[in-house]
């Protein structure tokens, strides 16, 4: 961790995360941290990027059990742990799992539990999840092997796929690097996988208990529930390297071949911000941004009078506005789209574009469950058509890909495809959020497998969960806490935030987007701190300045920037039309990072061709000609 930097700067909170134990067995490494095993390397390559013991509630939401009797024994070959998860359910329900991991030198890892509740125990899934990584993963060959012994030999998936890729699971083979092979087998219950790129995750989730199964289920009283994994390394090079690798080692910037366009950046209102973002009209007016977004649902109690502040918002704007409608769909589509043009007629609220969606469709419909009823999405952008005469109309889901990849929208009569991405769905800790910037690629260009070169928007993606598709409630958490699918977050208003946000946008630049959210102005999910926040009311987030540069930089030429590791520094280049360029790089690790600008020149550079970039750190620069 960097050292002599206020922890609350960069996350928004005091509350540290609890280092992780590193663990060594011969040439495998890993981080032990909260219970479970994570980076899991040989030769320092990344085998596996977890193995967890995990237990979800009915809302998918994850317990952070209490860890008792913890023993941690690191020997000269290998090493040994044991401990006690104890989880505390409603009404008076609780779950103890007793954990053993081991490995020696040359043999294999093992992760054993067996987990017993006295008082029974409800549950959406209790037991193991693996996770393997996705970059230099997706599309490489696979050995599957079934719960009735047969073996496959197929691919990890390229593109995202909706559902499991796999099922039945027993065990699952990759190769690790040339001549390395990783076996990971599964025992005590069916294990399937699927792609958690879909939710953004930066990895393929193998996980107990098939989703065809019911939950949430009962786990009886007095029923032990036994699994274990072993993670076999195999190891077929005659000599193998001596590993070493240098932390000091710079990370050298290089120029790519790709280019583009910036996108537009927009800002979402809400009808609950609407009045505050009026309020804030100057620092609306020094971002600049060149769409605001307007968040319409009816089922969450807006009616009329949100388009009156609507309008008193847009007035203020001197970009574009779109609309975004969850439609209730409790009657034909185009008597509810036909009631709310009236309401914005009656105001003169005049968006550039309209956003329609059913309510409904941004409940998830995992793999075995039912559709919700839902008129058909052609009577839904019909309707819209007809409502919304002469304005641009766009589809796709209100909520993530996720949806999207699963309900496919019919878009030869949409103007645009939209989507969001949240960071939060599985894991909330500091390492898993920015690994989601690794899916971001794959998700877009999966998007642009399937709806071609139809403009294309994402957004508002927020640290914050919105709404949450898969469970009854986003969580609220007032004490500034990191956890998943919740609505308000403390690294949103740290330094933590602005880096998320500006590497989200280096990774999504390849998509060709026509607008990116990543925030709203005022609110838990916006640039200005509010009433009772440990920063003064009214002062800006770090966050404001990442939109704001992105605002200035809509419309320049993008050219790549390689990084020689993007799971540390990410990079761009912005060019205007008089020739002016300038460098955009972004530290997301909590450690300072030294770069080596190699060809690139800064303007103000002094010394060696050399640049130091503080923890969660994002700089623009301009470059020399």
């Amino acid at each position: 961790m960097t050292t002599g930097i206020d922890p609350f700067q960069l996350y928004g909170t005091r509350e540290t995360e609890t280092p992780p134990v590193r663990l060594t067995s011969g040439r495998l490494e890993v981080d032990f941290k909260d219970g479970n095993l994570r980076a899991i390397r040989y030769d320092g390559a990344e085998v596996l990027r977890a193995v967890s013991y995990l237990v979800r509630d009915r809302d998918w939401g994850t317990y952070a059990p209490d860890i008792d009797d913890l023993r941690i024994n690191q020997h000269q070959d290998g090493f040994f742990v044991s401990y006690v998860a104890r989880c505390a359910g409603p009404e008076n329900t609780e779950l103890a799992i007793d954990v053993r991991i081991a490995a020696e030198a040359d043999e294999a890892l093992t992760f054993e539990a067996i987990a017993l509740s006295m008082t029974g125990f409800e549950t959406n899934r209790c037991g193991f999840c693996i996770l393997h990584p996705i970059v230099g993963v997706a599309g490489m060959p696979v050995s599957v092997e079934h719960v009735d012994g047969s073996r496959k030999s197929t691919h990890f998936p390229d593109l995202i796929e909706p559902w499991q890729p796999f099922k039945d699971m027993r065990a699952i083979t990759h190769s690790v690097t040339s001549n390395v092979t990783a076996e990971c087998r599964m025992e005590g219950d069916t294990f399937e996988m699927e792609d958690q790129r879909n939710w953004s995750d930066a990895s393929y989730k193998t996980y107990v208990r098939p989703l065809a199964l019911p939950w949430p289920y009962r786990i009886p009283p007095g029923e032990p529930m036994r699994q274990r994994i072993v993670l076999t390394i195999g190891d077929m090079r005659r000599s193998p390297p001596s590993f070493s690798h240098s932390s000091d080692a710079a990370i050298t910037l290089s120029p790519g071949t790709k280019s583009g366009t910036m996108p537009s950046i927009g800002l979402v209102v809400t009808p609950e911000e609407a009045d505050a973002t009026r309020a804030a009209r100057d620092r609306l007016a020094e971002i600049g941004p060149q769409e605001l977004l307007f968040h319409f649902d009816p089922n969450a109690g807006h009616g009329a009078d949100a388009f009156e502040r609507f309008a008193a918002v847009a007035a203020l704007h001197a970009g574009k506005s779109t609309l975004e409608i969850a439609l209730p769909c409790r009657q034909a589509p185009l008597v509810e789209a036909r009631q709310i043009a009236g309401w914005m007629r009656a105001v003169d609220f005049k968006p550039d574009a309209i956003v329609i969606s059913p309510s409904v469709d941004r409940q998830s419909t995992p793999p075995g469950s039912k559709w919700p009823e839902c008129p058909a999405l052609e009577e839904v952008y019909a309707a819209a058509r007809a409502a919304f005469p002469d304005v641009r109309l766009g589809g796709g889901m209100l909520s993530y890909f996720t949806e999207l990849n699963r309900k496919r929208v019919p878009a030869d009569t949409l103007d645009f495809i939209t989507h969001c991405t949240n960071p939060i769905v599985h894991a909330a800790d500091d390492l898993s959020i920015m690994q989601t910037l690794e899916a971001l690629p794959f998700i877009t260009r999966s998007v642009r497998a399937i709806y071609g070169d139809k403009p294309y928007r994402i957004g508002p993606s927020t640290i914050p969960m919105r709404q949450n598709p898969y469970g009854s409630r986003t969580m609220d958490n007032p004490h500034g806490r990191r956890i998943a699918m919740a609505n308000a977050d403390p690294r949103h208003n740290a330094r933590f935030g602005e880096a998320f946000a500006l590497g989200y946008a280096a990774c999504v630049l390849d998509a060709g987007l026509e607008c990116l959210t990543l925030s709203a102005l005022t609110g838990s999910s916006g640039l200005i701190a509010g009433e009772n926040e440990p920063s003064a009311a009214g002062t800006t987030r770090p966050l404001f300045n990442v939109v704001s540069t992105l605002s200035r930089l809509a419309g320049e030429q993008w050219h790549e920037c390689l990084s020689s590791d993007p799971t540390a520094v990410l990079a761009f280049i912005t060019a205007q039309s008089n020739g002016s360029r300038s460098l955009h790089l972004v530290n997301i690790t909590p450690i300072s990072q030294l770069v080596e600008l190699g060809k690139l020149r800064l303007m103000e550079q002094t010394g060696n061709n050399r640049l130091m970039l503080d923890a969660y750190s994002a700089v623009s620069a301009i470059l020399m000609d």
